[in-house]
């Protein structure tokens, strides 16, 4: 058995495992490897001729399976602990897990979490096996009957397959919906402190290298999650299966729908009760988000919204103060970095926003995509009482808008805040709803293949790195643009795509993985979706595109 290992090339005479192989190649064990392209755990045989890529703390799918058994040894430190208790696990701020002990009935301290994690280091340091065992459907469910674990059992009553990957680890089984590492001792690196209304868990992120990033309290967008996990219990509608139940049947998936609209609604009244009360001081608002955050389709809902109240807010694209591609700062390759600020003509623009705030006339300029050049566009003056509205990826930032006062300035930040859940042990990520948008919106509107999407993706998030996230706590208001019913509308348009992603591409990992959890739900109609719902910018038919 030959088998190519990076730079490498080993023979075996017998099949053997991927830990045994790393330890003949890699000083530090890495966390998974790709063999001939697929995703595998390190406890995988190989039994013949491979190609063999392993993957370490500064990859994504790597750092996926190293949270996943995060997230496994510490339900069963708990587990042990209070074997009564039920922890439920969201994605929360900084990056971060945040865990809540549902049914605990005394007051969370520092000192219950320091017992928590001193049993998840013993956990660890014993270094105890993990091992995948393949179950009946049935089994399982007993399993989870026993366990006393409902949200388990519901969702087990959608899967295709009539059996489980069950984990199971010192008398310990739980399953995660995705691969494990080998053993519990990998788990070198957590945090775990105290945080209302639970405490929080940090673990290493691709994106910093594999290190732990500095945690930063952002109060405003932890408010807006903690809404998103409220309203999941106001509708009953927080795991896949309590949405399920809203699909079986459409008049209950039309109230739903509806349900989710109006919270949309509600959100929108009080953004604008929020600029009405300070109108007399507000010039500019200032709207930015990640990728498929929704931002065309707020900003004229916002709009309309305005208009009820006698606001008259004028459209401004930072766009057309691009510079000719030629004067924008490069990539390492090279090519025209069209997502740095200074690809934008800054001065220009704080000249423009500032002589407009004070009632001067200018001709503004108009960007053509087609050529690359600046053109000269119309020519405007405001009133005393029409504020500027302005949507990008630097929106947020202070120096496009320096020439504009901090009180004269009014900063949104949308993005979709889900704390939606598989099951309670394993929430689901707000980036692969995005990316689920992005995929549907591109071959909807560009005719881009998921492929062509999942290409540009790690680009455009190296760019939310950079110019987004680092200012959402400028922001004034954080809207929550996720629909909780969006992946249930999403998956008609987005499984087609996915299945055909062949399994030799190098996005067939990413494509399977979402796939894996798209098959939980059931479907909804698209003709229930609003012509002004947000969802429509992605699949069509939105009453504010001609």
């Amino acid at each position: 058995m030959r088998l190519k290992i990076e730079d490498k090339i080993l023979d075996f005479d017998t099949p053997i495992d991927l830990t045994e192989v790393a330890k003949k190649v890699h000083a530090n064990l890495p966390l998974a490897a790709t063999v001939d392209g697929r995703l595998r755990e390190l406890s995988y045989i190989v039994t013949k001729d491979a190609d063999i890529q392993f993957l370490s703390y500064n990859h994504g799918d790597a750092i996926r399976i190293y949270e996943s058994t995060l997230r496994f040894v510490i339900a069963m430190a708990i587990k042990k602990l209070f074997p009564k208790i039920k922890v439920k696990f969201n994605y929360s701020i900084s990056r971060s897990i945040l865990a809540i002990l549902d049914n605990y009935d005394g007051h969370l301290n520092e000192l219950i979490v320091h017992q928590i994690e001193e049993e998840v280091r013993s956990i660890i340091a014993k270094d105890y096996q993990i091992t995948r065992k393949r179950i009946s459907v049935g089994e399982a469910t007993k399993l989870y009957t026993d366990f006393h674990m409902p949200d388990k059992v519901a969702i087990l009553a959608y899967r295709e397959e009539d059996y489980v990957n069950m984990y199971e680890c010192h008398g310990y089984m739980n399953y995660m919906f995705g691969y494990m590492l080998p053993s519990t001792g990998y788990l070198n690196q957590f945090k775990m402190f105290l945080y209302h209304p639970g405490f929080i868990i940090q673990y290493p992120r691709a994106e910093f290298n594999g290190e732990i990033p500095n945690f930063r309290d952002e109060p405003t967008f932890g408010t807006a999650l903690k809404e998103a996990a409220k309203w999941g219990k106001i509708i009953q509608g927080n795991t896949i299966p309590k949405i399920n139940d809203y699909a079986k049947d459409y008049h209950s998936a039309v109230d739903f729908v509806n349900m989710c609209e109006s919270k949309h609604s509600h959100q929108l009244y009080d953004l604008g009760s929020l600029i009405e009360k300070n109108i007399d001081s507000i010039r500019l608002i200032a709207i930015a988000g990640p990728s498929s955050s929704g931002k065309t389709t707020f900003s004229n809902r916002l709009r309309v919204e305005l208009n009820t109240r006698g606001i008259k807010p004028v459209m401004i694209s930072i766009d057309d103060y691009y510079f000719s591609k030629d004067k924008a700062p490069k990539n390492e390759d090279g090519s025209p970095d069209l997502e740095h600020v200074d690809a934008l003509d800054v001065t220009l623009f704080n000249h423009d926003m500032s002589a407009l705030v004070r009632g001067q006339e200018v001709t503004l300029p108009r960007y053509n995509f087609k050529t690359g050049i600046r053109e000269k566009g119309k020519t405007i003056k405001l009133d005393d009482d029409t504020p500027i509205m302005i949507e990008g990826i630097h929106a947020l930032n202070e120096r496009m808008t320096e020439s504009i006062p901090k009180h004269q300035k009014f900063k949104i930040y949308i993005s979709p805040q889900t704390q939606l859940h598989i099951d309670n042990h394993n929430p689901i990520s707000i980036t692969e709803l995005r990316l689920l948008r992005r995929i549907v919106r591109d071959q909807k509107y560009r005719n881009s293949s998921a492929i062509d999407t999942m290409d540009m993706w790690p680009s455009v998030r190296r760019g939310e790195f950079k110019w987004i996230y680092p200012f959402q706590s400028e922001a004034n208001y954080v809207f929550n643009s996720e629909l909780t019913y969006e992946f249930a509308v999403l998956k008609k348009h987005a499984v087609q795509q996915l299945q055909a992603i062949p399994k030799d591409n190098r996005h067939y990992i990413t494509a399977n993985r979402l796939l894996k959890f798209l098959k939980y739900f059931k479907d909804i109609e698209d003709d229930i979706v609003p012509c002004n719902s947000l969802l429509r910018e992605f699949i069509g038919g939105s009453s504010f595109h001609h």
